[in-house]
């Protein structure tokens, strides 16, 4: 356990090679999250995002954590990814630590977990907050930074950026 924590592990060569559209996320990175104004000014907050290969190297585990500038948590999960070869899918699963319930992401039901080579996007029923849908997308993937852009619906038509997350990598 140990060397899989210290070396973020690393994936299986029997793990199914979809898995690798997710290997972006494996290390460490200091984040910035940015709430767009209401009616005012943005609201910036420091986050920090750790994955990991678990399960012998066929599963991704992603950890993230935000807070407020007075230091108090306000978000702290984790997110499981494994992808289902026989049924050409991805499960991703977010465990929120803060009130011990999960959240399936990028069900088939809402179109699935997409990729088109640039970015990568899914969306999901939202348990917790006061809008029905959110949609996750990630762009800029580069060995040292990606983008994060949550966005919400009612609907699941119209859609509206509520955070955006700049990631940036941390050397270890």
């Amino acid at each position: 356990m140990d060397e899989i924590d210290k070396n973020f592990g690393k994936p299986n060569p029997n793990a199914p090679a979809a898995l690798s559209q997710f290997a972006f996320l494996i290390g460490r990175w200091r984040c910035e999250a940015t709430i767009p104004p209401a009616n005012g000014e943005s609201q910036k907050y420091e986050a920090a995002w750790i994955g990991r290969y678990i399960l012998d190297g066929y599963v991704i585990a992603d950890e993230y954590g935000m807070a407020i500038p007075a230091g108090e948590t306000i978000v702290l999960g984790m997110n499981f990814r494994a992808y289902d070869s026989a049924r050409q899918q991805w499960n991703i699963k977010w465990l929120n630590a803060l009130t011990g319930t999960w959240t399936d992401l990028g069900p088939e039901e809402l179109g699935g977990v997409r990729f088109d080579g640039q970015s990568i996007v899914y969306a999901f029923k939202e348990p917790q907050a006061a809008h029905a849908y959110t949609r996750a997308t990630y762009t800029n993937i580069s060995e040292s930074h990606f983008t994060w852009r949550g966005e919400k619906s009612d609907d699941g038509k119209a859609w509206t950026v509520f955070m955006v997350i700049e990631a940036f990598r941390v050397a270890v």
